[in-house]
């Protein structure tokens, strides 16, 4: 799967989401073929969905959002629960600070797949300065699934000093810089020594 995020590197920490996500070519359903050889009518449907995706994706890429979002509706016009179109949909809405939609189709999109990372990554992000506690149990999830979720790591460590849980925040500021040792930088700095040793020691354990 290709993320694509479009923000600068000084702020792809503090604030980045998972950007449009490409319809992985292995998730592609087989064209039906007929006995005669050629494509069933069911093929075209699957076909015109795939081909909006990619048209919504590269307009999205090319920062046409409005042409964007239309692309994706239009998929859904064809297949309402495709996870793929309501995400970037909501990539689109998160861009453009409209907080309720992008809420509204991420979690259309983890109605079709629950364990979906990149909607549950950003839906995260979203609760995070509103409902931390929820934030915290989604990152939790995506860190269980992806131990070397090194970004989600550093959220979760953010949340989590939020919340003044300081012991379990040096614990995820040391697995992100663990994973990621760019990711330092990124690290509060009342966190960042305990951080770097919480890596250190963790790849000493794995050394033995």
């Amino acid at each position: 799967m290709v993320l694509w995020t479009g923000v600068a590197a000084t702020v792809v920490v503090a604030n980045a989401v998972s950007g449009w996500v490409h319809l992985p070519g292995g998730d592609s359903p087989a064209t039906p073929v007929t006995t005669s050889g050629s494509a069933s009518p069911a093929a075209t449907p699957v076909r015109k969905t795939e081909n909006l995706l990619q048209t919504g994706i590269r307009q999205g890429e090319n920062k046409d959002f409005p042409g964007a979002a239309r692309s994706f509706k239009r998929v859904l016009d064809l297949e309402p629960a495709n996870k793929f179109a309501w995400y970037n949909l909501g990539v689109i809405a998160q861009h453009d600070n409209r907080t309720a939609d992008a809420r509204t189709a991420y979690d259309h999109a983890l109605k079709s797949d629950p364990g979906f990372e990149p909607a549950l990554y950003n839906k995260a992000i979203l609760l995070g300065p509103t409902d931390t506690d929820q934030a915290i149990v989604i990152l939790r999830h995506i860190v269980d699934a992806d131990p070397k979720a090194a970004t989600a790591y550093l959220h979760l460590g953010q949340a989590l000093a939020r919340k003044g849980r300081h012991d379990e925040a040096e614990d995820a500021f040391g697995l992100a810089v663990h994973a990621d040792p760019s990711l330092r930088q990124f690290v509060p700095e009342r966190f960042r020594a305990s951080a770097s040793a919480a890596s250190t020691a963790t790849q000493a354990g794995i050394k033995r």
